[in-house]
C-alpha cells in the first residue's frame, strides 16, 4: 500500500474511531492503537479495510512509556514510516472535587493524560523531524476546552492534564519549527461519546446543551474534520495552534 502513515492512540472509539476513518478515507494509512478494547479496534481496522484503505491495530497502555516505545517501534516496522500522528488517548473519571481526589487517581490521570502523551510526542518527533532523519510531518494533540474552563466540581484534574497539553503543544511546535513538524491542538468541547459514561456522567453531551451556544452538543465526526484539517497540506503554515471546536463555549 501506497500513502501516508498516521498513528492514533485511543483510536479504537469515539473521536479516535472517527479520526482512523476520516483519515482512511482521505488516502492515510492508518495504525490503530487501543488498550483493551481489541474488538472495537478490529472493527476499525476491518472497516477501514473494507472500503480498500489499510489500516492495523495494536495494543498498547499509554500509561506506560515502555509500551508507548514499543507501539512507534512497532507501527514504523510494519508500515516502513510515519508522517502524522494523533496524540489522542486519555481519561476521565468519575465527578469529584479536587479535595475528594485519591493520590492514586491523580497519579493515574496525569500518567495516562500528560506524561504519556508527552512521551508520546516525543517518539513521533524522533521519526518524524528531519534533525532524527526523518521526512517532516504532523502532530495534532487533543486537549479539552476543560483546559480553559476549569471543570470545577467534575474534574479539575482532568482540565489540569489537558491544560498540561496546550503547553505542549505551544513549546514543541516552536521547538521543532524547523525540522519539518507541525504541532497542533484541538480542543473539542461537549462531544456526544461515551466518554461521559467513564466519567458517571453518561447524559452529560445531553444535559450541557444549555449552556453551549449553539445549542447542541458536537460529534465525533466534526472533531475528526478538524483534526484531519491540521493534518492536511491546506493547515501547511499552521503551527503552535489551538483550535476550539466546542459550538462556541
Amino acid at each position: 500500500m501506497t500513502g501516508p502513515v498516521l498513528l492514533i492512540t485511543g483510536g479504537s472509539r469515539g473521536i479516535g474511531r472517527a479520526v482512523a476513518l476520516k483519515a482512511a478515507r482521505e488516502g492515510w494509512q492508518v495504525a490503530v492503537n487501543y488498550l483493551r478494547e481489541s474488538e472495537a479496534a478490529a472493527r476499525v481496522v476491518s472497516d477501514i479495510r473494507s472500503a480498500g484503505g489499510n489500516a492495523k491495530a495494536y495494543a498498547a497502555d499509554m500509561g506506560e512509556p515502555s509500551a508507548i516505545l514499543a507501539l512507534f517501534h512497532e507501527v514504523v516496522r510494519d508500515f516502513g514510516r510515519l508522517d502524522g500522528f494523533v496524540n489522542n488517548a486519555g481519561i476521565v473519571d468519575q465527578t469529584a472535587r479536587l479535595d475528594e481526589m485519591s493520590d492514586e487517581r491523580l497519579e493515574r490521570m496525569f500518567r495516562i493524560n500528560t506524561l504519556g502523551a508527552v512521551i508520546a510526542a516525543r517518539e513521533a518527533v524522533r521519526r518524524l523531524s528531519t534533525r532524527h532523519g526523518g521526512q517532516g510531518g504532523t502532530i495534532v494533540n487533543m486537549s479539552s476546552m476543560a483546559a480553559v474552563l476549569g471543570s470545577p466540581g467534575q474534574y479539575v484534574d482532568y482540565a489540569a492534564s489537558k491544560a498540561a497539553i496546550d503547553t505542549l503543544t505551544v513549546g514543541l511546535a516552536r521547538e521543532v519549527a524547523t525540522e519539518g513538524v507541525r504541532v497542533n491542538a484541538i480542543r473539542p468541547g461537549v462531544i456526544d461519546t461515551d466518554i461521559h459514561a467513564s466519567g458517571g456522567l453518561p447524559d452529560r453531551a445531553r444535559d450541557m446543551v444549555p449552556l453551549i451556544p449553539m445549542q447542541r452538543a458536537g460529534t465525533a465526526e466534526e472533531i475528526a474534520d478538524a483534526v484531519l484539517f491540521l493534518l492536511s497540506p491546506q493547515a501547511s503554515y499552521i503551527t503552535g495552534a489551538i483550535l476550539n471546536v466546542s459550538g462556541g463555549r
